[in-house]
């Protein structure tokens, strides 16, 4: 990678701190006074920083407008690759998945993965619920019944009051399946909670449910302060927020791969169906015992599940922050993934909870986004659920098969080649050398350093 002419000086921490001095109005500035700021600020000026900056805008000015309205204070782009996963047969229906990735031995795996299983009647998947909650959170000093009493009375007439923000949800089948109040006093000293249970249809929905529980927390802290026949009439219900929660193990989905033993045969290099499946599962178990295992193997999982997220323009923060909730539910950090073998029969299983929508957000407004939706025929956020998780299977069954066989850092590595070649900066003829040289080796930044320099004297 050729080096910037004018890199800045590295200047330490402590010594920048002491320097800098706050900026005010930053927000403020155009975006060219933002970058101009930034260069002279921490880059001593330079011009190749600036132009590096300037050179990942998108090519159209309407498109990098856009882009720069999904945030604050953006100076430029950070661009990851685009890939796709042919070949992955789910319910019958084929598929080319698309993944947002910058490590690329996960796309070669995953589509190595569906091949695999395409051949074998490829995945199925189910939705198991799509379900989500939200909470208003409250503090009330006085008598629990009085509360409790009080919403149960004025719950049918709180919700009518929620018709204008439910309508629309309403039409297209979803909207606000139910709200109870809950008592949690023996945690926290006056705590309760109204708990809401939403169905949000092919979108995400987050903005729809934050809406309905203020809402909720408006109308019923006015209708405790309305009342006067209390044993203490001015004591008053304290919204202490009101949100949803990222955590949805009832918007949950399941896929799953099955084949005969006989078909796993050719799988375990030189190893015998019955001795790479005992591997295999002995892997799964390990994942449930170990916590240190179990994050390594989730990670894994997330892998497939993440590019598809970041693909469709989901939200992969509150994916992955649910589905790590979701492994440690029995207060363990466990593998997310099951395995079972019966009567001959090899079965792998994904149960996963996961909240992603089709519709509303990034995912009407990025044009790749949109990209990828029509890619996968416009599906429903269920069908999106479902190709998910199967590709966070297909990338897991793929880091287990290597790991049980010939290892990992065998097929991980000769991926990373070129990335290595690059760093080195070696030349097409070098590059064909070295891939030619380490067909069969084990490849290591190291062993690739040393045999360019053995090239380059010769």
């Amino acid at each position: 990678m050729t080096e910037l002419i004018d890199q800045p000086q590295r200047v330490s921490r402590n010594l920048r701190a002491a320097v800098l001095s706050p900026v005010g109005g930053f927000s403020k500035f155009s975006k060219i006074e933002k970058i101009n700021y930034i260069v002279e600020t921490f880059f001593h000026g330079s011009k190749s920083s600036k132009e590096l900056v300037k050179s990942f805008w998108a090519q159209k000015p309407e498109h990098q407008e856009l882009l720069d309205a999904f945030s604050e204070n953006t100076l430029t782009n950070f661009h990851f690759p685009y890939g796709v996963c042919p070949n992955v047969l789910m319910n019958n229906e084929l598929y080319c998945v698309p993944m947002v990735i910058e490590e690329s031995s996960v796309v070669a795996a995953c589509s190595k993965a569906s091949k695999f299983w395409l051949e074998r009647g490829g995945f199925k998947a189910s939705v198991v619920g799509s379900e989500k909650i939200g909470q208003v959170h409250l503090i009330w000093p006085g008598k629990s019944d009085e509360l409790f009493e009080l919403f149960e009375r004025e719950k049918a007439s709180i919700r009518e009051e929620l018709t204008p923000i439910l309508s629309n949800m309403e039409r297209r089948g979803g909207g606000l399946l139910d709200f109870e109040l809950r008592d949690h006093t023996d945690q926290e000293a006056g705590y309760y909670q109204v708990w809401c249970r939403f169905e949000t249809c092919d979108a995400m929905g987050a903005n729809f449910i934050n809406s309905v529980l203020e809402a909720i927390g408006r109308t019923f802290k006015e209708r405790v302060s309305n009342q006067t026949q209390w044993s203490k009439p001015d004591q008053d219900l304290q919204v202490v927020m009101a949100i949803l929660s990222n955590y949805t193990p009832d918007c949950r989905v399941k896929a799953s791969v099955e084949c005969s033993l006989e078909e796993l045969e050719d799988v375990g290099l030189g190893m015998s169906a019955e001795e790479f499946v005992a591997k295999f599962e002995r892997a799964v178990r390990i994942s449930k015992i170990d916590v240190n295992r179990a994050t390594t193997h989730n990670k894994g999982i997330f892998n497939g599940i993440d590019s598809v997220v970041l693909a469709t323009g989901n939200d992969f923060r509150a994916v992955e922050a649910c589905g790590h909730t979701y492994a440690a539910r029995d207060g363990q950090y466990r593998g997310l993934t099951d395995v079972e073998v019966k009567n001959g029969r090899f079965k792998f299983t994904l149960e996963i909870p996961l909240s992603v929508g089709t519709v509303g957000g990034l995912t009407g407004l990025h044009p790749m986004a949109n990209f990828s939706l029509d890619l996968l025929g416009r599906p429903s956020s269920r069908k999106l659920m479902q190709l998910m998780a199967c590709i966070g299977l297909a990338q897991n069954f793929a880091a287990l098969k290597s790991l049980v066989t010939y290892g990992i850092q065998k097929g991980h590595m000769k991926m990373h080649l070129m990335n290595i070649l690059k760093h080195l900066e070696a030349s097409e003829a070098e590059e064909e050398k070295v891939k030619e040289a380490f067909a069969e080796e084990v490849i290591s930044f190291g062993a690739v350093r040393d045999y360019l320099g053995y090239l380059r004297q010769i």
